[in-house]
């Protein structure tokens, strides 16, 4: 697929590309991003679309304005597009979760070119994805936190699980998803979640700073070292994805009196 043919063909996300670097920045309606099914459907199919154009050298995400994801979930499920009170059907579930929450991250795994994340602010909604990326920037002003699972009402179960205790260590990772723990930026760079802190107005030249110097490097010893750094990744998200998928699933349509 070529860059012209997907480049403006999602809502969520705003494409452009210099020189084999693409960035691509997430939003909504030219503000910052607030998720929703439409942004689930747009990421995915984006991911998709990055990582199977052989032009790409390398991809830069970030996002709009203040915030990185939003909004945050209320413990009340206020905020989210599952209402824990109104129960889905397994084939809701199967569309927009199930099915759609494996191929969002394996999509995004499956970009064979090293892809930088620049988090510009409150990452609260899918924190997971900008921190797959091979290298992680974050502003001052971000702050990680996964307000939409447990703390909003749903079982940590379509990637969280595997990502956070994987990065912060088991016995963290869990207190953070079960507590709905904010990290500030610093908490995070202290953490390993991420690479370097930075003021928001050199975080996106820094990112451009470091995928110009990646690509300096050899076309296929950019891809396979991309491989084979997130081979471990792919298996343990093979292994558990959709499990946790499933029994987030299970919980959610539960009845709710």
């Amino acid at each position: 697929m070529t860059f012209d043919k997907y480049c403006d063909q999602f809502s969520s996300v705003r494409m452009r590309r210099e020189n084999g670097i693409l960035e691509m920045t997430f939003h909504t309606d030219g503000g910052s991003l607030r998720w929703s099914k439409r942004a689930h459907e747009d990421l995915e199919q984006a991911f998709l679309a990055a990582g199977r154009d052989r032009e790409n050298d390398v991809i830069i995400i970030t996002g709009t304005g203040d915030e990185y994801s939003g909004p945050a979930v209320k413990p009340s499920g206020e905020g989210g597009h599952h209402n824990p009170k109104k129960p889905v059907t397994a084939e809701e579930w199967d569309k927009l979760w199930y099915w759609e929450g494996k191929h969002l991250l394996m999509n995004l795994l499956n970009v064979e070119v090293p892809m930088i994340a620049a988090i510009n602010g409150p990452a609260v909604r899918h924190p997971e994805i900008p921190l797959l990326c091979d290298i992680v920037l974050a502003s001052e002003t971000a702050t990680i936190q996964d307000s939409a699972h447990f703390n909003g009402g749903l079982v940590p179960g379509d990637g969280v699980h595997i990502v956070f205790p994987m990065l912060m260590g088991i016995n963290r990772g869990r207190y953070f998803l079960l507590t709905g723990q904010v990290l500030d930026a610093t908490e995070a760079k202290d953490l390993g979640l991420v690479s370097e802190v930075l003021s928001p107005d050199a975080l996106l030249p820094r990112a451009w700073q470091l995928a110009k110097q990646l690509q300096l490097r050899p076309p296929l010893l950019r891809r396979y070292a991309r491989v084979m750094l997130t081979q471990d990744l792919k298996k343990r998200m093979h292994e558990l994805l959709g499990y946790g998928l499933a029994l987030e699933g299970l919980a959610a349509v539960q009845h709710v009196k």
